[in-house]
């Protein structure tokens, strides 16, 4: 990392980038997953790499903070099988994981609220819903398998699928309201945290091929099979604590990125702190923060509208704590689904080694509007009710409770990830990685396997960083 101006290595105009305090090969715009696992492999092709963060911290949409003495994992937590690059990477690190508490039977709140414990891999729905729930799982399996996570756009059948919401498929799959209603906990509810109306099918089955298939989405103890001790933030603080002394630059967001004339290579960085000329960039935040940065020249029609295209979601991830995990005396998991509950899943989210018990539930889309708009203590005592439907009369009681809120995070805006407006995706996915000039894009939003996981903003970071370590390679090897 060299102080000063230019080098002579970037296209940038000597003018603009005359205040520069730093000259680099690669800026990285964001500090979770993606970015650090860029800047690592940019790192260890002897590349000098910086790595602005717009936060006081490292981790992104991960995040863990003691509250009222409760270590709590606010943000993205869960590790799955199918996670390779996740458990790859947590293996090298020498980081352990812990299953989560399943031992016990599930509890299914119905439509009337009739409450079911039961043991297995479906809800007690009754014969011909949970016939119909198979079925239609069978048909959202085929799908992803047949489409696949990388091209979805460019399947035959993917404007029809991406013109119709998911609602209207499932209405065309059949008239059991029950099995619509529970196949959309897991898409709608735990995944996009959208209402079903509000994304098409074509996202649905991306959203089921990037896992392996649907039937990985709706089996709980596939999707949400382990966490990291210590947290998932701790994953982003030990990737940084592996970069060069200097390299990450906390609340420094960036205003303005500034192209060269010739479009191809070199821009100059403004963040709040430090400005930087780099020979490539790469943008490791979420598409819907994009327009919070100005650039110079603006970026082309195609990203202008594309970006407008891709929203978040959002989701109130509710933590409550207590004295010990209640629930398992009764012989319950702690889990518990309900389509009409407020909280439409609940799981046993003790910490590894912890005496306590702690609970973690989720209101999503429609649900954490209604929720928002009321005063805390009334959205509190509403859903430590939910619970208690769930589990018992002691739930209403908790040490500790916290409310998760990303749409009123500056620099996140909603949660877990972004996906297209209808007709989005096959519209504009096959443009959505493509470079402009010398700026690379690389988070989960993007992803294939991953997608809307650490998993894949692993590999969004690793697989963009090499791109750009081979085109800077190549113009080298030109220039020499």
């Amino acid at each position: 990392m060299q102080a000063g101006g230019q080098t002579g290595q970037s296209a940038v105009d000597a003018d603009v980038a005359s205040d520069a305090d730093l000259t680099v090969d690669v800026a990285v715009v964001g500090a979770g997953p993606a970015g650090l696992m860029a800047a690592r492999t940019l790192q260890s092709r002897g590349l000098d790499v910086v790595v602005l963060e717009a936060r006081d911290r490292v981790g992104g949409r991960t995040w863990s903070r003691e509250i009222d003495g409760a270590f709590l994992e606010i943000g993205g937590q869960w590790v799955s099988p199918d996670q390779t690059e996740l458990l790859g990477l947590l293996e090298e690190l020498g980081m352990q994981t812990f299953p989560r508490y399943r031992e016990g039977a599930s509890v299914y709140l119905d439509a009337e609220g009739t409450r079911y414990e039961y043991t297995g891999d479906m809800f007690p729905a009754g014969e011909q819903t949970e016939a119909e729930m198979r079925r239609i799982i069978a048909a959202l399996d085929d799908l992803a398998a047949e489409i696949g996570p990388h091209q979805p756009w460019a399947h035959p059948r993917a404007r029809e699928l991406d013109t119709i919401t998911f609602t209207e498929w499932l209405r065309a799959q059949s008239d059991d309201a029950a099995a619509r209603e529970n196949i959309g906990i897991f898409l709608a509810g735990g995944m996009l945290t959208k209402p079903a109306h509000a994304f098409s099918a074509l996202q649905a089955v991306l959203m089921a091929a990037s896992a392996g298939g649907f039937s990985h989405l709706v089996d709980e103890d596939f999707i949400l099979d382990r966490r990291v001790v210590g947290g998932m933030q701790s994953v982003s603080e030990a990737l940084a604590d592996r970069l060069i002394p200097g390299t990450v630059h906390l609340d420094s967001p960036v205003r303005r990125i500034t192209r060269s004339a010739g479009d191809s290579e070199g821009a100059v960085l403004v963040s709040d702190t430090v400005t930087v000329v780099a020979r490539k960039v790469i943008l490791a935040v979420p598409p819907n923060l994009y327009s919070r940065i100005s650039f110079d020249p603006p970026l082309p029609w195609l990203q202008q509208q594309m970006h407008q295209h891709q929203s978040m979601g959002l989701v109130i991830k509710v933590h409550a704590v207590y004295e010990t995990p209640f629930w398992r005396e009764k012989g319950l998991s702690g889990t518990g689904f309900g389509a009409a509950e407020l909280c439409q899943e609940v799981y046993d989210n003790t910490n590894y080694g912890d005496t306590r018990g702690t609970l973690v539930g989720f209101v999503s889309d429609e649900s954490a509007d209604e929720m928002l708009r009321l005063a805390p203590e009334e959205r509190r005592r509403l859903i430590l009710e939910s619970l208690a439907r769930y589990l018992g009369e002691e739930a209403l009681s908790p040490s500790v409770y916290f409310e998760s809120d990303f749409a009123s995070e500056e620099w996140t805006r909603g949660a877990y990830a972004s996906s297209y407006s209808l007709g989005g995706l096959h519209r504009y996915g096959a443009d959505q990685s493509t470079p402009v000039g010398p700026i690379h894009w690389a988070c989960s939003d993007l992803a294939a396997e991953g997608y809307q996981h650490v998993d894949g903003a692993l590999r969004q970071g690793r697989e963009t960083a090499e791109t750009v370590a081979g085109l800077l390679s190549s113009a080298a090897q030109e220039q020499g």
